[in-house]
């Protein structure tokens, strides 16, 4: 689709790794595994007792005391990628075009702490103590309309809600929205906080969690033959996605370009993904397509890879139709391995991962890998980070329901 060049000028990171871009990154390259014990509720009624918690985050870095006692820590981490993302653009407090400027962050729950604490609350102690805050501290789009109101963003706000592919859609939507000439500017990202004792009781009943409590830095195993199961994360990332146009006219450091965008839908089950990867594969095609990116062009996919056995093995399957022989020759690694699953917010992780690997030629490793699954047999980077120049980068993100996104970036080229 013919229309305005699309670029990143900023990004902002808080995960299992790490409280900003740069900490995160460094702990990829190095192949650590931000699991551990649950330490922010007591886990001892669950089977599954371990996850990748994000660790120290401090709110009042970024907003006021009185703030955080009212939002959810899933806002709290929005706002603070935001942030991020915005002072590195060199946005904050001067914003060109408010009204062209726009906010788009998806996330698969929402206030899952809030929604759980305050279910005891009306079941304890009545309706009547339940919070006035409830309702705006626990609905997912609130992410998009506190940011927007911090900044006096008057663009389009809202957000995206699919699973583990919402702030993959987050991205494609703001990419469409600038490239089709209806904003200039957006932040862009998602949000997640859903290490709570409701969330992990539900997906360890449906058997979707691993269970090695003994061993939780070795549990996210994508691709080997002994992964039993995705382990939950928390965490957010944003970017501000300009115009070329109007990241030249401010003067703007260029990170990367965005160049594709691809979204289908499996239309085969609840949970499980088509065993050949087929709606993913339209997903990866459509991406391709919308950027004019031949697949010999792509170096490096970020798998959405969440170590559960059905789902490596048909995304390993999608990537081999999709590439054909180039499929042996491009770098399929997953990044979950050390992050976790950040569910809603997973896509935009990636995404700011695969720039990283466009820009740097840097690959972190799929970790934990030491019985490899002969059906996942593509090259995952195991166990050490590499080095390679990549011209251009895919991220995969698919979600329950059978969402499916690919989004491509490369190296910015003047």
């Amino acid at each position: 689709m013919a229309g305005a060049r699309v670029v990143v000028t900023g990004m902002g990171m808080v995960t299992p790794l790490g409280l900003t871009v740069e900490e995160t990154w460094t702990n990829l390259l190095a192949g650590k595994s931000g699991a551990g014990p649950i330490a922010k509720f007591d886990p001892s009624r669950l089977q599954v007792r371990f996850a990748c918690e994000v660790k120290g985050f401090d709110p009042l870095l970024y907003i006021d005391r009185k703030e955080a006692r009212r939002y959810d820590l899933f806002l709290q981490m929005a706002l603070a990628t935001s942030h991020q993302a915005i002072v590195q653009a060199g946005l904050e407090g001067k914003f060109p075009s408010p009204e062209r400027t726009g906010v788009i962050i998806g996330s698969g729950i929402g206030g899952m702490m809030t929604f759980e604490e305050q279910c005891l609350v009306f079941l304890e102690k009545g309706p009547d103590r339940v919070s006035p805050f409830f309702v705006p501290m626990f609905i997912p789009d609130i992410a998009s309309g506190i940011v927007s109101i911090r900044y006096g963003l008057k663009g389009p706000n809202f957000c995206t809600v699919s699973a583990c592919a919402s702030s993959a859609h987050a991205i494609g939507e703001a990419f469409e929205s600038i490239r089709a000439g209806k904003a200039d500017c957006i932040v862009a990202g998602g949000s997640e906080a859903a290490i709570t004792g409701l969330a992990i009781a539900g997906f360890q009943n449906m058997k979707a969690l691993s269970t090695r409590n003994d061993e939780p830095t070795l549990a996210s195993r994508p691709f080997d033959r002994g992964r039993d199961g995705f382990v939950l994360g928390d965490g957010s990332a944003a970017v501000v996605l300009e115009s070329l146009a109007h990241a030249t006219a401010r003067g703007a450091t260029v990170l990367g370009e965005v160049v594709g965008y691809g979204m289908s839908g499996d239309a085969h089950h609840m949970t499980a993904p088509a065993p050949d990867g087929e709606g993913a594969q339209r997903a990866m095609r459509e991406c391709l397509a919308d950027g004019h990116v031949e697949p010999t062009m792509v170096g490096y996919v970020n798998a959405h890879g969440t170590s559960t056995p059905l789902g490596d093995v048909a995304e390993t399957n999608a990537v081999k139709r999709v590439f054909g022989d180039h499929a042996r020759k491009l770098i399929f690694a997953s990044t979950k391995s050390m992050t976790g699953h950040l569910l809603g917010a997973a896509g935009a992780l990636e995404f700011g991962v695969s720039l990283l690997v466009a820009t740097t030629g840097k690959i972190p490793p799929t970790i934990n890998q030491t019985d490899p699954d002969p059906e996942c047999d593509l090259d995952c980077a195991p166990n050490h980070a590499i080095e390679r120049s990549v011209d251009v980068a895919m991220s995969n993100s698919f979600g329950f329901g059978g969402h499916n996104v690919a989004l491509a970036v490369r190296r910015y080229l003047p």
